[in-house]
């Protein structure tokens, strides 16, 4: 019952689409710092490769990049390739790889709406599917594998932004892990979902008008419109990634689990 054997996620395999920045990167840090090996998947390769070496760097440990275009079916059976080719079990998956669009309801795109749902919801689905046969060879009754798909707080609550399809993506994929838990406890590997809210992400940067200027947004601003006064940071995301990883959330299955300093609640 100490600490160690409660939340201990070293020598784990872990996989973190969407790794290369903002939440994905927060969740891999965290990983990394606590012996995990991790793998990050984005689709941009350089910057996904410029991340893995400086996460590598930062924390030890192995960090891959393994870039991969997740929105279609040719890009995740080549990202499930390269893992196959590297590794014979996955202990865990964190499908973090998300878009976005926004445009006024009048005028909202059909491409809009298709490329969020094929990333956000159809992504998951395929690449989590073809990765069961790596989630079942090293998961057990007493160390299952898990699934951790990252939804929204937007998929819960309307959303602030004209992001007509972001929010409807988000909670059919809090519908989707709910029902992907039900059918995979059976076999040994957990799922479950985070809903975040406003962390220091590239993301949210271009939704309050900084245009992807992460560094240089007054994060303060955002954080004072928050119960708790602030954004999220990355102790916040990758210390509940790790619970739902460790020992000490081997039995919380296929809930949707809110980190966003009591916006939903309040």
């Amino acid at each position: 019952m100490d600490l160690q054997s409660l939340f201990s996620v070293s020598g784990k395999t872990a996989l973190v689409t969407g790794g290369s920045r903002g939440i994905g990167e927060m969740i891999a840090a965290g990983f990394l710092a606590n012996g995990v090996k991790v793998y990050i998947s984005s689709r941009k390769a350089d910057q996904c490769a410029a991340t893995a070496a400086r996460l590598a760097d930062s924390y030890g440990g192995e960090c891959i990049s393994l870039p991969a275009n997740l929105a279609d079916l040719a890009g995740i059976d080549a990202l499930t390739a390269q893992l196959r080719e590297r590794e014979d079990h996955l202990d865990i998956l964190v499908n973090n790889a998300g878009v976005s669009w926004g445009a006024p309801l009048d005028e909202f795109p059909e491409v809009g709406w298709d490329k969020v749902f094929d990333t956000n919801v159809k992504g998951v689905f395929f690449l989590t599917q073809r990765l069961l046969p790596l989630l079942e060879a090293g998961a057990t009754s007493d160390d299952p594998s898990r699934v951790i798909n990252i939804g929204s707080i937007d998929g819960i609550r309307t959303p602030i932004f004209d992001t007509h399809s972001y929010g409807p993506s988000k909670a059919a994929l809090h519908a989707l892990t709910r029902q992907m838990a039900s059918k995979l406890v059976r076999r040994n590997i957990i799922v479950n979902a985070i809903a975040p809210g406003p962390f220091p992400t590239w993301m949210l940067s271009t939704g309050v008008g900084t245009g992807g200027d992460v560094e240089g947004t007054d994060w303060s601003v955002i954080g004072d419109r928050n119960p708790r006064g602030r954004v999220g940071t990355p102790e916040d995301i990758a210390g509940l990634a790790i619970f739902l990883s460790s020992r000490a959330g081997a039995f919380t299955v296929g809930e949707v689990i809110t980190c966003d300093g009591g916006t939903v609640v309040s």
